[in-house]
């Protein structure tokens, strides 16, 4: 089969298919569709035929184009067009999702697979209400059961619906957490950026000017202490010995005194 026979068949598949349709899936339905021909349709003949479609739809003719989302290709307006569906729709585009179902769905989401009791782990508080909100609208799973924890708890991941939702095709296509946290990081603003190379360079300098002769040492206790070192050692036991001798030619010679005195009461001859 020619691709331009082959493009109209995939553009059906994918605009008549209430879910998103792989690359696989279509081949196999095509080829289900024409069992009866001798050369089954490849994988490589689908992939070329979907570029077809995409190259057709792209054009700004169309207010819709096809796009890989949700695990699949499927036929998506086009962002242009969104205030116009929106009132189409109406209370649909209205409900939001509460602020603790968005905190229990992002670490799904970041975390998966995951139970419930890691989600309050991290949260803190319990999460059985906002598990049970993600539950009903599709948004996540259960995927199974944790076979090493105690009591083997229910595991929880993100649906296919939520990566429809937020048009991406798997876990890994979510923003990083840095890339996410970025923004917040406020860089310090450097006035005179001269100035303070200048101030840097000079306390580098004072710093490698000072002697250090303390040597630190840990104590039995922990802490962080100095220990003295030879020369401060030496210097110690010189100002000891110069107190000693200082002490010693200040105090009075009692002997000498005492014999002066003997000799005053000796009775004269």
């Amino acid at each position: 089969m020619e691709i331009s026979d082959l493009i109209p068949n995939i553009e059906a598949l994918i605009f008549a298919s209430e879910k998103p349709l792989t690359s696989l899936e279509i081949t196999e339905l095509i080829n289900n569709a024409f069992g009866f021909m001798e050369d089954k349709i490849t994988l490589d003949q689908i992939e070329a035929g979907v570029q077809g479609v995409i190259e057709k739809y792209r054009s700004e003719f169309y207010p819709f184009e096809v796009r890989e989302s949700g695990g699949g290709w499927q036929f998506l307006t086009k962002r242009d067009y969104h205030k116009t569906i929106a009132q189409l729709n109406g209370d649909k585009f209205l409900k939001r999702l509460s602020g603790a179902a968005l905190e229990t769905l992002a670490i799904i989401a970041y975390k998966q697979p995951i139970t419930k009791s890691e989600i309050e782990a991290i949260r803190g508080v319990s999460s059985d209400y906002s598990i049970q909100k993600l539950l009903e609208k599709d948004l996540v799973i259960i995927s199974g059961r944790n076979e090493l924890m105690p009591g083997k708890p229910l595991v929880y991941n993100t649906s296919k619906s939520f990566m429809d939702y937020f048009g991406i095709n798997s876990a890994e296509e979510l923003p990083k957490i840095r890339e996410v946290l970025a923004d917040q990081i406020v860089e310090p603003t450097i006035v005179n950026p001269e100035l303070q190379a200048a101030e840097e360079v000079v306390e580098v300098q004072e710093f490698e000017d000072e002697e250090v002769n303390a040597i630190l040492v840990v104590s039995e206790n922990g802490e962080l202490i100095e220990e003295a070192t030879e020369e401060d050692n030496l210097e110690t036991e010189s100002e000891e010995t110069g107190e000693e001798n200082s002490s010693d030619e200040n105090e009075p010679d009692i002997e000498s005194g005492d014999e002066n005195e003997n000799e005053e009461e000796k009775p004269e001859e």
